[in-house]
Formats: structure tokens, C-alpha cells, sequence
């Protein structure tokens, strides 16, 4: 029979920390952008927060380009990028108020497409709550416990990055699917329509062709 000391009742909770220490406050989001069409999305920022924008302009659609900017409340554009198929950038809020996060497909006039973004408000806070201002080192266990919140992050970059793959590559297939089967179709016609005709043109060769008979009338 095994024995439970002390420390390994500390590992659930521990472990809850963990997974559920503070996280910046933010969105995460996959929309359709039409043609000729903007799409805003606004964030409340306190001043002198800091908050980060990774997007992948486009998953499906057209050049795989779009454009971002940045709005803060006085309506000045802070960032800007144009026609970029994917970014990030880190932005400390000058002013308190309500930030636009736009994306612009007003540049393309029959290109649908698809965007993913991230948006992130705020600092990352330490998992412990005296680990900023702590002297002295960690224990095995806190650092065991550091070392999986990272890996945790990593399988998420992670697991997000191949989402998005499977989604682009799964666009292509089924557009190559589609054309595959219109192909297919036009092909059937075409073939039906001359093997028609070759069986006209066959049949007319040996048609034999009687002259009207006149009657000879004396």
C-alpha cells in the first residue's frame, strides 16, 4: 500500500493554481470578412495597460490579405498594417476608453474571406502570489509547477497554430473537391454531346438516300 505524506495532498491544489492562475483579459475569435466590408470589434482599456494583438489575416480567401488598424478613443489610428496575411504587435494604452480593433476588406471587391485573432488585455500575473518580490528560491514543486504552465502555453500555441492549418487546408481540399466535380460534370457532357454526334455522322453515311420516283405519265 502506498503512502500519501503531506506534500502529495498539496498537489491537487497546486495543480488548480495552475491551470486556473489569472489570465489577461481578452478574446479569441474566427469571423467571415465579406467583400468591400469592414468589421470593428472594441475593447474597454484602462490607461497605461498594455494588450497585444496576434491575427492570421486570412485562413480562406483571395491573396490571403487584409488590412488592420487600431483605433483608440480619441479616434486616432495608433497601428496600422496593410494588406498582410498575418501579425502581431504589444501596445501600451496612452488613454483610458473603448479601443477599435478593425479589419478592412474594403480593398477587394469578389474575395471572401475568413480572419483569426487573438486579442490580450492586460499582463500575464505570476502564478504565486509572492513569487514577483520573493528572495529566496523556489521549491521543486513551484518549479515543476512553472515549468507545466509554460508547457500548457506552448500546447496551446500550439494546438491554435495546427487549428488553423486544418481550417486552411481543409478550405483548399473542399474548393479542389468542387472544381474536381464541376470538371467532372462539364467532361461527362461534352463527351455525351460528341459521342452523340459521331453517331449522327456514322448513322448519315449509311442512310441511303432514294430519289423520288416520278410517275411517267403517257
Amino acid at each position: 500500500m502506498a503512502m500519501r505524506g503531506p506534500g502529495c495532498a498539496c498537489c491537487p491544489l497546486l495543480l488548480l493554481l495552475l491551470l486556473r492562475a489569472g489570465q489577461p483579459r481578452g478574446a479569441e475569435l474566427t469571423f467571415e470578412l465579406p467583400d468591400s466590408a469592414r468589421q470593428c470589434f472594441h475593447e474597454d482599456v484602462e490607461q497605461g495597460a498594455t494588450f497585444s494583438l496576434d491575427y492570421q489575416c486570412v485562413i480562406t480567401g483571395g491573396h490571403y490579405d487584409v488590412d488592420c488598424y487600431v483605433e483608440d478613443p480619441q479616434g486616432t489610428s495608433s497601428t496600422r498594417e496593410t494588406k498582410k496575411q498575418y501579425d502581431s504587435f504589444t501596445h501600451r494604452a496612452e488613454v483610458k476608453g473603448v479601443y477599435l480593433f478593425c479589419f478592412s476588406n474594403e480593398f477587394s471587391t469578389f474575395s471572401h474571406k475568413t480572419v483569426y485573432f487573438d486579442l490580450q488585455v492586460g499582463e500575464e500575473p505570476p502564478i504565486l502570489p509572492d513569487m514577483g518580490n520573493r528572495v529566496t528560491a523556489l521549491t521543486q514543486m513551484e518549479s515543476a509547477c512553472v515549468t507545466i504552465r509554460e508547457a500548457l502555453k506552448t500546447v496551446i500555441d500550439s494546438q491554435t497554430h495546427y487549428r488553423l492549418r486544418e481550417a486552411q487546408d481543409r478550405a483548399r481540399a473542399e474548393d479542389l473537391n468542387s472544381r474536381v466535380s464541376y470538371w467532372s460534370v462539364g467532361e461527362t457532357v461534352v463527351l455525351f454531346l460528341a459521342s452523340l454526334g459521331q453517331v449522327l455522322l456514322l448513322k448519315s453515311f449509311f442512310t441511303e438516300k432514294r430519289p423520288g420516283s416520278r410517275a411517267v405519265h403517257s
